[in-house]
């Protein structure tokens, strides 16, 4: 082994292209695929809330026969499937980052973790009082409601301009469904909700990319 090999290069342009190469090795080996963050939510909400739309649409008459209980189970398992694949995604690529991001991580975790389930257990009380097409209303938009608020918090926690724009467009989204209706806030979700999570991570997988050439 030649000595001169851990020296230091004398060349500006060489150290430069050292330190570029080391960012982007340190970046590709610490971010984890943003695909693997957002796209298993945007299925979730695109397969789960359509189903709801399909059975329990505006009117009286469902769109495509399907058991009453099928699109709730299918929505919990696809929410559930995607969680899992977020927190491992995050444990692999976040387990070795130490000090302030990974304490905003942890709190930020916590905020997911323990926010839905206060609210869902105060809403676990209204709706039974509610006929069902409200509470089911009542309980998506709430749901989803919570899910745009906390990303607009995670784009002001890390000034991910893109998570914060993610969290205002299902805010509104979920504003428009509200205001239109049972059936028609399940269809907003599904097409609008979904399909947003599906491009915002196509878009966060490019900028990963240019950020992780060397």
């Amino acid at each position: 082994m030649d000595p001169d090999d851990d020296l230091p290069p004398t060349d500006a342009a060489a150290a430069l292209r050292l330190i570029q190469d080391e960012r982007s090795a340190t970046a590709r080996r610490i971010d984890p695929d943003a695909r693997l963050l957002y796209w298993p939510w945007g299925i979730a909400w695109l397969v789960g809330f359509g189903l709801f739309f399909l059975r329990f649409p505006p009117g009286e008459e469902e769109l495509l026969r399907l058991p009453s209980w099928l699109p709730l189970t299918v929505l919990f398992a696809l929410l559930l499937a995607a969680a899992t694949v977020q927190a491992v995604a995050s444990v692999r690529a976040y387990g070795q980052v130490s000090g302030d991001s990974a304490r905003r991580g942890r709190w930020y975790g916590c905020a997911w973790a323990l926010g839905p389930v206060s609210v869902y257990a105060g809403l676990g009380r209204i709706s039974e009082h509610l006929p069902h097409d409200l509470a089911a209303l009542l309980w998506s938009a709430t749901a989803v409601g919570l899910t745009g608020a906390l990303h607009m918090a995670g784009g002001a926690i890390w000034l991910d301009r893109d998570l914060f724009r993610l969290g205002v467009w299902i805010s509104v989204i979920n504003l428009a469904g509200v205001f239109a209706g049972p059936g028609w806030h399940a269809l907003a979700v599904s097409v609008a909700g979904g399909g947003g999570m599906l491009v915002a991570g196509a878009v966060a997988r490019r900028q990963q990319r240019q950020r992780q050439q060397p």
